[in-house]
């Protein structure tokens, strides 16, 4: 259970690192690790300093979440990853929704747990790689009451006008968020079809709505 725990807050902080403050403009041009630690550093401020945040208010966090974090992340990819083979079968429709209600299960699962980011801190280990690299892991490790939590990102250099770097995964004490819900989203597949997963995710969206 308090495993459990240290995953759903940290994978919330983590999915929401980028969205509590706009990035500056030298972003697109700043090495991952470097991106990873100065938004850190400011987020965790942002977080103590705004008590809506860190009560989970949901229209706060999805407003920043579309502002701030979509353009900031592979969603899509994120959301392909998750979904597997079936993605490339199925509507852009239906790959919209899924986007969406993905989108929302995490922000409303996970939003209520940032009032715990008030007594953490976060250091970045050295990046392995090269200048070259398209693809990296950036590595770090969150301390705070209790032992200290990896928390991996890996992110991918995008080209052209919405150039720089962009997170598409995240791990958290050695688990991938891809791979946790591909397991999950692979059986409501292979029980229900497409829309039987799109169905359920709106469903306990709307659950969890009723419970906030």
């Amino acid at each position: 259970m308090l495993r459990q725990t240290f995953i759903r807050f940290f994978s919330v902080f983590a999915v929401l690192l980028a969205a509590l403050l706009a990035l500056p403009a030298q972003a697109q041009n700043e090495a991952p690790d470097a991106l990873i630690k100065h938004l850190s550093a400011e987020v965790l401020d942002s977080i103590k300093a705004d008590p809506a945040l860190r009560t989970g208010d949901l229209t706060r966090v999805i407003a920043l979440v579309d502002a701030k974090l979509m353009p900031n992340m592979n969603f899509k990819r994120m959301t392909a990853s998750a979904v597997g083979p079936t993605w490339r079968q199925i509507s852009p429709e239906q790959q919209e929704r899924l986007q969406k209600e993905f989108k929302i299960l995490l922000v409303r699962t996970y939003a209520g747990a940032l009032a715990q980011a008030n007594d953490v801190t976060l250091t970045v280990k050295p990046l392995r790689g090269s200048p070259d690299d398209q693809e990296v892991i950036v590595r770090t490790e969150i301390k705070g009451r209790g032992d200290p939590v990896q928390l991996d990102y890996r992110l991918e250099k995008t080209p052209g006008e919405c150039a720089g770097w962009k997170i598409y995964n995240l791990n958290v004490m050695g688990v991938w968020l891809v791979e946790t819900y591909r397991s999950q989203f692979a059986q409501e597949i292979n029980a229900k079809g497409v829309d039987g997963l799109i169905a359920t995710l709106a469903e306990r969206n709307k659950s969890n709505s009723r419970k906030n």
